[in-house]
């Protein structure tokens, strides 16, 4: 028995889950962080749906050109600019492509997602104080990709490959951050009693309906 019980501890402490005193390695999660762990799991797992459904109420949040999130002490717009992608996996089209300047906030791409596409990748634009980065994301993985990053201030060589990591850094964190934010509302009970009514009024292009719902909200 004392041989059973001292293979269960090695066999714990060989998976992380306790130290060399036999004690937690970390202190037990509350329930929220732990549907937030599972959440932000399944999105980096491929679990393509939820992706497009980030990139959807992302580009929803960027209409209205405020930030959609604040980071490093400054706010970040977000804007979809050029060729947007839509998926479905119901009804006649299950695919469109829009491309131009406005195409993403266009009339006919609004009434695609109300018919029930998702937006699979798009161009964003992330502005960040008076520097502005663009990258085309996709739903899959959320992969970066083709990249645009602000100019370099560095005149140095060494110095501007430094710049430009950590240019590519903030861009990956500016992503991660809006994840974390698009989890925290999908992982929450106001997703589908405010969120989701909001976003198919926009798509359906009641903006005066979106604008009563949001006053309702706040009241």
């Amino acid at each position: 028995m004392a041989r059973r019980e001292e293979a269960r501890a090695e066999g714990r402490f060989a998976r992380g889950e306790t130290g060399v005193d036999g004690g937690a390695v970390e202190e037990e999660k509350d329930v929220a962080e732990l549907e937030l762990g599972k959440a932000r799991e399944q999105l980096l797992r491929g679990r393509t749906y939820l992706g497009r459904e980030l990139l959807t109420w992302l580009l929803w949040q960027s209409e209205a050109g405020d930030p959609v999130l604040h980071y490093r002490d400054e706010g970040v717009t977000v804007l979809a600019v050029g060729r947007i992608t839509l998926k479905g996996v119901h009804g006649d089209v299950t695919e469109l492509n829009a491309k131009g300047t406005l195409a993403p906030y266009s009339d006919l791409v609004k009434g695609a997602l109300d018919r029930g596409l998702l937006v699979h990748n798009a161009r964003l634009r992330f502005t960040h104080g008076e520097r502005t980065f663009e990258a085309t994301v996709d739903a899959e993985f959320l992969d970066i990709r083709s990249a645009k990053l602000p100019e370099l201030l560095s005149e140095e060589e060494d110095d501007r490959a430094t710049e430009r990591l950590d240019l590519v850094e903030q861009l990956s964190e500016m992503l991660e951050g809006i994840v974390g934010a698009f989890l925290a509302v999908r992982t929450s009970k106001a997703w589908a009693k405010k969120t989701v009514p909001e976003l198919k009024a926009w798509m359906a292009g009641a903006g005066e309906t979106v604008s009563a719902l949001k006053k309702a909200a706040r009241a």
